[in-house]
Parts: C-alpha cells; structure tokens; sequence
C-alpha cells in the first residue's frame, strides 16, 4: 500500500550552490530571475539547502546554465568541473 521515498542525491544542493557562486558568481535573486522562477530568491535558498527539491525542468536550466550534463547533478559519484 505505501511506497517508499525516491532516494535522493546526496550532494544535490551543494552542487546547485556551487553552480551558482563558483561557477556562475551569481546572487539568489539573480540565480532566481535566470532560472525564470516567478518566486523570490527562497526557492533557491531551499533547493541549496536541500529542504525543497527542485522540480526536473529547473534542474535542466541549471545545468544548461553550467554548462554540464544533469548527470553531474543527479550522480552523487560525479563531480562539477573545476572553473
């Protein structure tokens, strides 16, 4: 009757935060406006922190935005590329 909880990457949000200060030097708020978020810069702020799990298509626009495949970002086992 119950199912269990998908796993989750373990490293997802230090991922996403590293994407967004090292690789893209951006603010929150501008990492925000660039992923076409209609909220403010704490939907963010969750996913970095891994409270809130981003939904798929932002986790494209994330890796387009790096540069990288949205393996990196889902594979624990992988690491982002050095800047």
């Amino acid at each position: 009757m119950g199912s269990k909880a998908r796993p989750k990457p373990k490293y997802l949000g230090k991922k996403l935060r590293a994407i967004r200060v090292e690789i893209l030097g951006m603010s929150q708020t501008e990492m925000s406006r660039s992923l076409g978020l209609k909220v403010d810069y704490s939907a963010v702020s969750q996913y970095e922190l891994g409270t809130r799990e981003p939904p798929l298509p932002i986790l494209l626009k994330y890796a387009r935005l790096a540069g990288i495949s949205t393996d990196v970002l889902i594979d624990d086992d992988l690491k982002l590329p050095k800047t």
